[in-house]
């Protein structure tokens, strides 16, 4: 098996308004894939339907060689939701237990943190460097640290694939850059697949490998080389934005 997802003649609506229409993709091990879109364009749907989180109205979803419906390995996606920056910041939890439940959430009952799970939370702070934060409350962080926080939850389970929502909204340009630093490890070092939803479509192709523009339906999915010669793209961004986009160029 050469990818981990594939979707075919996918369709959702709410009511009925289509928010997606016919979309057919794979995704292969090791891919890093920006999906870029306007506002409403359907992209935090398109991943919730492939999370299971909303039902499709039309098509399937394979993930890891299963049927979506018969799939229970979920300890293989890790998933960083948009809108952390609304979190209450007197949310009374540590970061250790904010991380923590990403292992709860893959246990069966009982439901109980074990010393290997201690160990195991501790070696992804160190590995995002934030072991100084373990006992600190997750609403005294600043936007930067809360993302690299909510980034070990997703990963504390060793996913295959990790699907990011929008997760540099709240960071300043440093804080951005070492994100995408370790996204890039992740993906280069670990062969972590991972589907990044951004609105910056001018930065992306600087880290992802794919690039899918979504409005509704799939407009371009493809490679930053084959996304720089397509002539679709050149139509609808004009060539000197294209070129931008496209990182081929130096």
């Amino acid at each position: 098996m050469d990818y981990i997802i594939k979707v075919s003649e996918l369709s959702f609506k709410y009511d009925s308004v289509y928010v997606l229409k016919n979309i057919s993709f794979d995704i292969k091990v090791g891919d890093y894939v920006g999906l870029v879109g306007y506002n409403g364009s359907g992209k935090s749907t398109l991943i919730k339907v492939i999370l299971g989180l909303l039902k499709p109205y039309t098509g399937s979803i394979i993930l890891f060689g299963k049927p979506q419906e018969k799939f229970n390995s979920w300890n293989k996606i890790g998933y960083m939701p948009q809108n952390i920056s609304l979190l209450n910041p007197v949310f009374p939890a540590t970061v250790e237990e904010v991380i923590s439940l990403g292992l709860l959430s893959a246990k069966k009952f009982p439901k109980i943190i074990s010393n290997e799970d201690k160990q195991i939370i501790d070696e992804t702070l160190d590995y995002l460097k934030i072991s100084d934060l373990k006992k600190q409350l997750i609403g005294n962080l600043s936007g930067g640290q809360q993302q690299k926080v909510f980034l070990a939850r997703a990963l504390i389970t060793k996913p295959e694939l990790l699907i990011l929502d929008e997760p540099s909204n709240a960071l300043d340009s440093t804080s951005r850059e070492q994100f995408y630093s370790i996204l890039d490890e992740l993906n280069k070092k670990n062969k972590t697949s991972i589907i990044l939803i951004t609105h910056d479509i001018g930065q992306i192709g600087k880290y992802a490998n794919k690039l899918m523009y979504l409005e509704q339906s799939i407009l371009f999915y493809g490679s930053f080389l084959d996304f720089c010669n397509s002539d679709k793209m050149s139509k609808l961004f004009g060539p000197d934005s294209q070129h931008i986009i496209c990182h081929q160029h130096g």
